[in-house]
This record gives structure tokens, C-alpha cells and sequence, in this order.
């Protein structure tokens, strides 16, 4: 019998690890009212090691990742809204709804450590409601949503607001964070939040606290930047994180709404009676013809001239070859040709190597006949580049003169 009741255990236990995972979590939310739902990290623990605590006498304490979102929708209806800032925290699904229905919610958790998934399904029916008539939205600066939304938390913070509304009949309606108002960023630093806005309802009317916002005095202060004097019986606040910003505090007064501008009036769609229809006349006939002379026989003008002034830069204005040859000195042209015939008799002898001696490595010859000259012969065209110039005063000194033949070219070097 006991080895029977511990294997009847055993498979009650398999069972929940099999179907808990998949089963259904219902509520019940009145339209306008605040809903909160915190998912517990121990929860889905015990669905990825279900049989630890029993036989392996400890806990895994896994980082977890949740993703949620409505049943075959790719995210979270409009009003709902998911939090969770680290994946060692639990996550929280909050916000309020606007319209009866149902949701039906699928919560994904990922285990970080050994990468397994479980499913939980969270059913939410939204039932009509009459939205509380006075309400007052505040805004607390320390303070982040994931602090805000646990319900010790909330309870705090709506005995502080009682108090200043002096009722008991105040309902929490919405909370939501700064940032998805258009808050700003705050820095990664100690005392530096995003803060919190907090919408409470109730069915009584403002307070004297309340009603003081609405002053000229407190607008006045509120524009100038400077700190609002708060009066003393007004200052509720025993937590100093939950206290209220006075200048962002806001009251609606649901019972004054403007009336609804009434619908249009349906008529019978047919035309009342009344003249014949009379069509505009056509335009007036237009010449474009100096509009086709502005568009394109301009720039076409313009084209040809470019080109034309173009065409007389590049080769009217060229000196040519026979004009430049007379402007350059003798020497420098006998050099220029004496380098392209020596170029061209090196590029025939590349392909033959047992041909004589090239005459431009001999000590002196003349480039078009072949012929040795004295160098002494001033009618030769074998005019020195650079000629010796004679210095007064180098007669009293000993030198010695040595004749240097390069490419046909006599150089006459003094040393002394």
C-alpha cells in the first residue's frame, strides 16, 4: 500500500509538471479600473524543475526572460502594457481597460541557464462599468514603474492620496510610466528615476487640498519654475518617494464633458432644382512659341558659341612646330635630336647583338654622317653645351684642362 500511494504521488506530481504549465488563469476586470498581474520567477521554476525540491533537496534560482502577448496577435492588446527590468526580477502586466471583451493573454518564460520554455495562458474578461466621475492624475519624480506596481506599494501610495482627497473612496486608475509620456532618459546614477504617473478615481468631489492647484496664485508659481508652497495641512506624504509633484498634478471632472457635436443631418440626396448647368468656356488659344525659343533655341545658342570659343583655345591659339623650332635656340635643338636619333639606333640594335659599337659611344662623330671632326672645328655640329668662359685672373694659376666627349658633345673642364 505505501509503495502504491508513493507511485500514485509520483504520477500526481508528473501530471501537474505536464498540464500546469498550459492551464488557464481567469479574471475578471471591470472597465476603467487598474489591473495588475505580477509573474512569479518561483512559478515558472517550478515548472522547469518540478521534481528538485522533492528528490534533489534545493532550488534553482535561473534568470528568466518573459514575452507576452494576445492570442494570435504578435503583441499585447492596446491597453495592456509589460514590464521587467532585469531577468533576475519578476515581471508585471498592468493597465487599464477602456471597453468590455475578453483577452486572452500568452505568457512565454525562458529559462537563461538551461534555454527551456513554459507556457502559461491568462484569460482576462472585461466586463462594462460606470467610470468614476472626479478623477486627479499625479505624478511621483522618485520613482520607477516596477517599484510602483506591487500591491504594498500601491497601497501606500493611495493611503497617501485618501488623505489628501480626505476619502476612503478612492480607486487606483491607472499608472504608467514617465517615459511613455515623453519623459526623458534619466542618468545611470544614484537619484536619478524616470518616474511614475498615478491616476486615482473616486466618486466624491475634489478636496480643498485638490482644488488649490486650480488657483491663479499656483498656476502663477508653477510658470515662474519656483518651488509651490504647499500648505502644511495639504502635505500628506510619510514616505518621501511618494510624493507628488504639485505642478504636474492634473483634475478631471468627467461631469462636465462637452457635449458631442450632433451627427449630420441625412439628406435626401437629390440636387434641389434650380438653372441648367452651364460649363466653364474653354481657355483662351496661347502662342508658345517664344516659350519653345526661351526653352531651347537659347541654350542651343549658347551651346554652339561654348564650343566654337572652345574649339579656337584649343588649336588657333597653338604655336606649331615650325614656329617653335625657330624660337629655340640651335644647341638646345641639335641636343633635343641628337637624344632621339641615339634613342632610335639603341631600340634597332635591341634585337641584334653582334653588330659594331654604336657611333654615339665613339669619342667624337657627326650624327648624320658618321664622320670624325676635329674638335677644334667651329663650323661642326658638335657645339659644346656649356663653353668655357675665361677668367682674368686664371692665368696666374696653375690648372690643367681636360676634354670630355659625351653624345657627340665636346666639355671642356679646367682643374686646378
Amino acid at each position: 500500500m505505501a509503495g502504491c500511494g508513493s507511485g500514485l504521488f509520483f504520477l500526481t506530481v508528473c501530471a501537474a509538471s505536464l498540464f500546469g504549465a498550459n492551464a488557464e488563469i481567469k479574471f475578471t476586470i471591470p472597465v476603467g479600473k487598474f489591473f495588475t498581474y505580477e509573474l512569479m520567477r518561483e512559478t515558472f521554476q517550478n515548472d522547469f524543475e518540478p521534481l528538485s525540491k522533492l528528490y534533489a533537496g534545493f532550488l534553482y534560482d535561473d534568470p528568466m526572460t518573459f514575452k507576452c502577448n494576445q492570442q494570435g496577435f504578435p503583441d499585447l492588446p492596446e491597453w495592456l502594457r509589460f514590464t521587467q527590468r532585469h531577468p533576475y526580477d519578476n515581471g508585471f502586466l498592468y493597465g487599464t481597460p477602456t471597453s468590455p471583451g475578453k483577452s486572452v493573454i500568452e505568457i512565454f518564460a525562458v529559462n537563461k541557464r538551461s534555454y527551456e520554455t513554459a507556457r502559461h495562458i491568462l484569460v482576462l474578461k472585461i466586463t462594462a462599468e460606470k467610470m468614476l466621475p472626479y478623477q486627479a492624475e499625479f505624478f511621483i519624480q522618485l520613482r520607477e514603474i516596477e517599484k510602483v506596481l506591487p500591491p504594498p506599494v500601491q497601497d501606500e501610495i493611495k493611503q497617501d492620496l485618501q488623505k489628501l482627497w480626505d476619502t476612503e473612496a478612492l480607486e487606483i486608475v491607472n499608472m504608467s510610466n514617465a517615459l511613455d509620456r515623453g519623459g526623458r532618459v534619466p542618468l545611470p546614477l544614484a537619484g536619478h528615476f524616470e518616474g511614475v504617473y498615478v491616476k486615482v478615481g473616486s466618486e466624491e468631489y475634489f478636496s480643498e487640498c485638490l482644488l488649490s492647484v486650480l488657483t491663479p496664485e499656483h498656476q502663477r508659481q508653477c510658470a515662474a519654475g519656483s518651488k509651490v508652497k504647499v500648505p502644511g495641512e495639504c502635505n500628506f506624504c510619510n514616505i518621501p518617494s511618494n510624493c507628488i509633484t504639485w505642478c504636474s498634478t492634473e483634475l478631471i471632472d468627467l461631469t462636465q464633458r462637452e457635449p458631442e457635436p450632433p451627427a449630420p443631418t441625412v439628406g435626401s440626396g437629390i440636387l434641389e432644382a434650380g438653372e441648367d448647368f452651364s460649363p466653364p468656356e474653354s481657355p483662351p488659344s496661347r502662342d508658345y512659341f517664344p516659350d519653345y525659343m526661351v526653352t531651347v533655341i537659347v541654350p542651343l545658342i549658347l551651346a554652339v558659341v561654348l564650343c566654337l570659343l572652345l574649339a579656337y583655345i584649343m588649336f588657333g591659339r597653338r604655336e606649331g612646330l615650325a614656329k617653335r623650332n625657330a624660337r629655340t635656340d640651335q644647341i638646345q635643338l641639335y641636343h633635343h635630336q641628337t637624344i632621339h636619333g641615339n634613342t632610335d639606333e639603341l631600340r634597332g640594335m635591341a634585337a641584334n647583338r653582334g653588330v659594331p659599337p654604336p657611333l654615339s659611344t665613339l669619342p667624337m662623330f657627326n650624327s648624320r654622317t658618321g664622320q670624325r671632326a676635329s674638335p677644334l672645328q667651329s663650323d661642326s655640329p658638335s657645339i659644346p653645351l656649356i663653353l668655357a668662359q675665361h677668367d682674368p685672373y686664371s692665368d696666374t694659376l696653375p690648372r690643367k684642362r681636360e676634354q670630355r666627349w659625351i653624345h657627340g658633345v665636346e666639355f671642356s673642364l679646367y682643374l686646378q
